[in-house]
């Protein structure tokens, strides 16, 4: 998958939108930010790092174990909180279809949660 093909993917959750945070500082390269417009939280942080195209994803801290345990290509997240984001390095062992899984649950841990009812 190229980063364009990644970023296309992403664009497909409703209200996400990409961002280049970073511009300014041409030592990081280019990173793109994909956030949930509501909040401007972020989901699918997309860069290249030591030649390959990498991804950091919000992951439940259990579930990035399992991953981790899981897939070479998946690892603590680069410049990010280790616990609960992952980097998933691309061509690598994680099948697109995972790849996929993975990035719609990063989007739904960061979208706004429902309004909880009143409790009496």
């Amino acid at each position: 998958m190229t980063r364009r093909e990644l970023i296309d993917f992403c664009l497909t959750f409703p209200a996400a939108y990409e961002d280049y945070p970073f511009d300014d500082l041409a030592d990081i390269g280019a990173w793109t930010v994909m956030r949930y417009r509501a909040n401007r939280k972020g989901f699918a942080h997309i860069y290249e790092r030591n030649g390959g195209l990498c991804i950091n994803l919000k992951c439940d801290p259990f579930e990035a174990d399992f991953l981790r345990q899981v897939f070479a290509d998946v690892m603590p997240a680069y410049h990010m909180n280790k616990r609960h984001w992952i980097t998933v390095t691309l061509g690598g062992d994680v099948p697109d279809d995972e790849l996929g899984r993975m990035i719609e649950r990063s989007y739904d841990l960061i979208k706004p949660k429902g309004r909880k009812p009143d409790v009496d």
